[in-house]
């Protein structure tokens, strides 16, 4: 899976980041505009949630068409006021990627927090977010 081919994500032209600190990026456009003339929150929150399903296939890029991921949550923090292209880096500790992939190998089925961090084009943190998917196999899909 590609998670910038997805309709929406396509729709609102999120891409792959061409810097290697990043994972995906949303050029600057006026379309994402607020009523103050900032980046729109729901913009933010976009990127950051492809962004947490990128980090997500990356974890599983050899197995990930025997999952089957949802967003279960997402909370975020918005720090200072988004201008220009924006960029998204994600990552989680390594106890919950332990704790999950056990979770997932025992149970078929798992929660993992993602944090994401939303940066502008001066590197300046814009927002934080936590992304929490449910994940369950392929196999075990009857109770999703």
């Amino acid at each position: 899976m590609n998670v910038t081919e997805l309709p929406y994500n396509k729709f609102i032209g999120i891409k792959r980041a061409k810097s290697s600190e990043y994972l995906l990026e949303l050029d600057e456009s006026p379309d994402y505009l607020n009523h103050l003339g900032n980046t729109h929150a729901g913009a933010q929150l976009s990127l950051a949630e492809a962004a947490s399903g990128e980090y997500l296939l990356k974890l599983f890029k050899d197995s990930s068409d025997k999952l089957i991921p949802v967003v279960r949550r997402l909370e975020s923090k918005f720090k200072k006021p988004a201008n220009g292209k924006i960029f998204a880096r994600a990552k989680s500790s390594p106890l919950a990627l332990e704790i999950f992939k056990e979770e997932l190998r025992l149970k078929g089925r798992s929660l993992i927090r993602i944090e994401v961090i939303i940066e502008d084009s001066n590197q300046v943190i814009i927002m934080t977010a936590f992304v929490e998917w449910y994940v369950q196999n392929v196999i075990d899909s009857t109770s999703i």
